[in-house]
């Protein structure tokens, strides 16, 4: 104990510090630079968006899939002989596979509807949409994921409409027309169409079946002036553009001289296809999208004036793209709110909505073919009509 003591006095005494100096400041310990993280467009997706795009696709795939169940009883209900008849790989691969794709373009904007009524009012009866936005979510911040479904839908459906639908339409009529109802147009009377500016072909008859036209001419104008006159007994179609007449003449016009040349066998190059000029029923159905808007002008250029459907099927595949959004908004906007006749209520409206959509769809395009409107005011007008309506309704929802 005592040599405790004799250390503790011996020991020096610490400087006091001055008034002039400085205490120097304890250094915090460094910290190692946080190592940047590569963030892909996914991680700013939120959980409750990835809740919402997955009730909101499940529920319109779960949909789909219920109708086509539904619609293949009936067509093979309303198909009965055919389907007995024709061998069943015929029915399986070349209509049913071919035929489903085409309900899935044509109720697309349907479903959208019905999906967004069922499911968000599903929410809204949980009190889920309420504890969203009590956690601070806008009611627009909501409908963004609403929206990036929509897009998917909408994406899809006009590619299916526009370029994959129509190669199988073409499999699913030759079946019908074979096993069902052959509505295929294989022969025309009184064929009149312009070859090209200046240049003018008539057929009295034309056969399909053997490729065959007869009482053919074709006049080359100048102006107003008729240059040439070529006329045929018979006429033959080859492949693309290329014909054959038989027993021809052809008169040459110079002023008041005339020459005439006569033949049996001549082949032409002409820019015309029985396409052209024999159009069945559902025929712009087996088009895509560029094909017609190829046909649309080659047949304007032509003056052919029965090409309203094929005008009228373009701006539909357009405008069922803007469906989707506008019924996905009038859909949110009137079933995130909790109703006392909870979802049933929800879900008779929005079937109400969206048929009077595909109706009111159906009543403008006649409009276009009694010549009314273009095809495309006619196709945009239910569209234009909705979105006031999804307008105000999105307006009060978000209030």
């Amino acid at each position: 104990m005592e040599e405790e003591l004799k250390d503790i006095e011996t020991r020096q005494p610490l400087p006091e510090p001055s008034e002039n100096s400085e205490i120097p400041e304890a250094s915090e310990p460094s910290k190692a630079p946080e190592p940047s993280r590569k963030r892909y467009p996914w991680y700013y997706v939120k959980r409750f968006d990835r809740y919402i795009i997955k009730n909101f696709l499940g529920t319109f795939f779960f949909a789909i899939l219920l109708l086509f169940a539904i619609v293949v009883m009936f067509d093979i209900n309303e198909k009965l002989d055919a389907v007995l008849t024709a061998p069943w790989k015929a029915t399986v691969f070349q209509y049913f596979m071919n035929f489903l794709p085409f309900v899935l373009s044509q109720f697309s904007p349907l479903f959208t509807f019905i999906s967004v009524i069922f499911f968000t009012s599903r929410l809204a009866d949980r009190s889920e949409v309420i504890a969203m936005l009590s956690n601070g979510i806008s009611f627009h911040r909501l409908a963004v994921p609403y929206l990036f479904s929509a897009a998917v839908i909408a994406l899809g459906s006009y590619l299916l409409a526009a370029y994959i639908i129509p190669p199988a339409n073409v499999e699913r009529i030759a079946y019908t027309n074979k096993w069902v109802k052959n509505k295929e147009v294989v022969y025309g009377d009184n064929i009149q169409l312009q070859v090209k500016p200046g240049v003018m072909a008539y057929m009295s008859r034309y056969d399909n079946t053997t490729r065959s036209g007869f009482r053919f001419s074709l006049e080359k104008f100048d102006g107003n002036t008729l240059k040439s006159r070529l006329t045929a007994e018979t006429v033959k179609y080859d492949s693309v553009g290329l014909w054959t007449v038989r027993n021809y003449t052809i008169r040459d016009f110079n002023g008041l001289k005339e020459t005439m040349t006569k033949g049996s066998v001549m082949d032409t190059l002409l820019n015309i296809d029985p396409r052209d000029f024999l159009i069945s029923k559902n025929d712009e159905q087996t088009m895509t999208s560029p094909e017609l808007k190829e046909y649309i002008n080659k047949q304007k250029a032509r003056g052919v004036a029965n090409i309203k459907n094929f005008e009228i099927e373009y701006e539909r595949r357009i405008a069922m793209t803007a469906a989707a959004f506008i019924l996905t908004i009038i859909g949110l906007s009137l079933s995130s709110r909790k109703v006392r006749g909870g979802i049933g209520l929800n879900i008779g409206l929005g079937l109400l909505l969206s048929f009077s959509y595909i109706l009111f769809m159906t009543v403008t395009s006649t409009f276009a073919v009694s010549g009314y409107t273009s095809p495309r005011v006619a196709m945009w007008i239910p569209n234009f009509v909705y979105i006031i309506i999804a307008a105000v309704l999105y307006y009060r929802a978000s209030r």
